[in-house]
């Protein structure tokens, strides 16, 4: 494998060699995604499904890039998009969660080549700004090179994901690349065992003067005192896994959670994913790696999900007459702690290769007993190691404004994390205080290694949104009225539907709508309602609405004090609504062309948060049936911080004489809007018990011509 490249440190006294450590680290690390899709044989792969969950890879490829234009667009570090279709098309839709479309009708996927220039233009731009943006040491979160490294790290995380779907294309449609050479070492696996590891305080969680990049849930810290336990000296092996499948393991639900049994009807699964049957020999299996079939070699690692780990794990239980367990979280710190596995700083330095990561050894995992440290095996490396513990925030949490969305889906209980990184982990990946997680279900470069351990993790998920700004859009959208004022989202809709009168009530369109108060409102009417938001928070809160049908949050009340609030959609006579109401993400501002065919679309106080309210506007027209109506709310309070000031509609001085937003809407909608109606809406958001912001929105009622 070709030499690593490290992760820049965030630190120094040279600038100049800073941003040229910077343009190393992007150039290298971009290339070398696109190098990772050199083993694909032929263009219609691309846009195949290689896992029914994903995007087809097409989506993966352009994906890293758009990110960096989205995210430099975001901070306003750029002004121009390159290309605004693909940087819609390529933004969203990486985990399957719930408000992700994964309908592939909805997607006119680019060309390859039309892709690949899209991502040479991505190149040439980022490449300019490393060289040309001041930069200041050390970089900080509030700092522009720290969306650059957020696009580098992001395109090293979907090198990783990109590889694990490479591997379920059909053979025929991959190809041997000099590049990624599979390990050539297989043989008969060692005995695994259990060996002590002494009790030991944990502390966790990074510092925010931390001299490497990191994800936000990675920042705060986590204290815990573990207790001794037991660990199995080797990852679990082929070999060893191959017993609990050869028991008829994978058939034998008492073996298996409730989730894991309905993942196990639903997919009628008989073994790990990466085998291949061989019907020639008795529980014969073949492997399949990155670009080849080869016969299972016994002593690699199992790769397996967290379901079928925590399987196995139960079924050694009674085997053995033991509490076997994957570890926690904080065990397996414990443990690498215990072995003195080198950090990052150390082994990135050495010419001694720590494990089989960073691609430094292969594009594959290698035998299990390869890499020792201090009696144990494996500790970083080879695969990424389950955990039972679900991701959850360290005190002093706090997300970061340019991702969002990075972590804050993931506080669900249903991900769980996994530790030590992969033969493919690069990067922050390969870092010991990373923390990733991925739904149980999922199928990554991961396998496991078991305890025995009696340890009780004190680590609930949190059923109640604290999240300062979240609870107040909460309560925004469903709380009690306040100072004698209706509900402002929910008056919104009620007007609407009666703006709407005797039209056609068939496809309303939510543009902001945040916890999703006026999407449900207005089902009351229409067949079907769309929501979306820039906020992959908001949506999300929305989504566990929808399903639910109940949201919990937290307001403050005074000082310390709070009050905890629940919200039931049947206590407001909206279950029934809630399944003709869709949410996505998206940017109001460069919406996808599947967004049409509309007889309503509301936009309730957002044309003053929006960076191009105009560009939005002059969208809305085609997206709209002649005769349906266009809703627009808004207290008109434009700000620089959210909106330049040269895109402002209105609130300005032109040629010495008042703008106002109403006359620049006029501006903008009448070529394909005629004005019915305005009329004012008051409003108030609570940001205490005794303290709240009143103010009153205008209500602009345009019919389409």
């Amino acid at each position: 494998m070709e030499a690593m490249i490290q992760m820049p440190t965030l630190t120094g006294t040279d600038s100049e060699a800073k941003r040229k450590e910077i343009r190393t680290y992007f150039q290298h690390c971009f290339r070398r995604y696109e190098s990772l899709f050199k083993t694909i044989r032929q263009e219609e792969a691309y846009f195949i499904k290689a896992d029914p969950l994903r995007h087809p890879l097409i989506f993966y490829y352009g994906h890293t890039a758009t990110f960096f234009i989205n995210k430099l667009k975001l901070a306003k570090i750029i002004d121009q998009r390159i290309d605004a279709e693909l940087e819609s098309i390529f933004a969203v839709g990486v985990d399957e969660m719930n408000w992700d479309d994964l309908n592939e009708k909805h997607y006119n996927w680019p060309t390859l080549e039309h892709t690949q220039n899209y991502r040479e233009k991505v190149y040439t731009l980022v490449s300019e700004l490393i060289e040309t943006l001041p930069l200041t040491l050390p970089v900080t979160q509030d700092s522009p090179w720290w969306i650059i490294l957020m696009g580098i790290e992001h395109e090293n995380i979907h090198l990783e994901t990109s590889s694990v779907l490479i591997r379920q294309l059909p053979l025929s449609m991959v190809r041997e690349d000099e590049s990624w050479p599979v390990c050539d070492e297989a043989g008969e696996a060692p005995k695994n065992k259990l060996l002590a590891v002494p009790a030991k305080r944990v502390l966790l969680g990074k510092a925010k003067n931390d001299p490497y990049f990191g994800w936000d849930n990675e920042y705060g810290h986590h204290q815990e005192d573990v207790p001794a336990f037991h660990a199995s000296k080797y990852l679990v092996s082929n070999a060893e896994y191959l017993s609990f499948v050869a028991s008829n393991g994978y058939a034998n639900d008492r073996f298996w959670s409730e989730e894991g049994i309905a993942w196990k009807r639903y997919t009628k699964v008989r073994f790990p994913r990466f085998w291949i049957e061989d019907k020639q020999k008795p529980n014969g299996y073949r492997l399949r790696t990155l670009s080849r079939e080869i016969p299972l070699p016994m002593n690699w690692p199992v790769e397996v999900n967290c379901l079928e780990a925590e399987a196995f794990c139960q079924w050694l239980s009674e085997k053995e007459g033991k509490t076997i367990t994957l570890p926690t979280e904080d065990e397996y710190m414990s443990l690498r702690a215990f072995t003195g596995f080198p950090t990052y700083a150390e082994w990135s330095r050495e010419e001694e290769v720590a494990g089989n990561i960073d691609l430094k050894d292969a594009a594959s995992s290698v035998p299990v007993d390869k890499y020792e440290q201090n009696g144990f095996y494996d500790i970083a490396g080879n695969v990424w190691q389950w955990s039972r513990t679900p991701i959850y925030p360290f005190e002093g949490f706090e997300v970061h404004p340019a991702y969002d969305d990075f972590t804050v889906p993931t506080f669900d209980g249903k991900h769980n994390l996994i530790k030590g990184g992969s033969w493919i982990s690069c990067g922050n990946l390969a870092h010991e205080k990373s923390r990733y997680a991925f739904r149980r279900h999922f199928y990554q470069h991961a396998g496991f290694r078991y305890v025995q351990s009696s340890y009780e993790e004190q680590v609930t998920t949190n059923p109640y949104t604290t999240d300062s700004i979240i609870s107040q859009y909460c309560h925004f959208g469903w709380g009690e009225n306040a100072l004698g004022v209706e509900n402002y989202p929910a008056k919104c809709a009620s007007l609407a539907l009666k703006y709407m009168g005797k039209r056609p009530k068939r496809k309303a369109f939510d543009i902001g709508c945040a916890i999703g108060r006026s999407s449900f409102e207005l089902a009351r009417g229409f067949e079907e309602v769309i929501g979306v938001d820039f906020s992959a928070r908001f949506i999300q809160e929305a989504e566990r609405l929808k399903e639910s049908g109940v949201l919990r949050y937290v307001m403050p009340t005074e000082g310390e004090l709070e009050a905890f609030h629940e919200v039931r959609l049947e206590e407001h006579g909206l279950q029934e609504e809630a399944d003709k109401v869709v949410f996505w993400q998206a940017d109001a501002c460069n919406l996808k062309s599947i967004f049409t065919g509309f007889d309503l679309i509301f936009a309730g106080n957002l044309i003053d948060r929006l960076y191009d309210p105009k560009k939005f506007l002059d969208s809305l027209a085609e997206r709209l049936h002649s005769g349906g109506l266009l809703i627009l709310t808004s207290p008109y309070t434009w700000q620089e911080e959210s909106t330049p000031k040269e895109k402002w509609i209105g609130g300005y001085r032109r040629d010495g004489e008042s703008v106002t937003t109403l006359e620049g809407l006029h501006e903008i909608l009448d070529s394909d809007f005629r004005l019915l109606d305005r009329r004012d809406v008051p409003f108030v958001i609570q940001e205490t018990a005794r303290k709240h912001q009143h103010s009153i929105a205008e209500m602009s009622v345009w019919e389409r011509k």
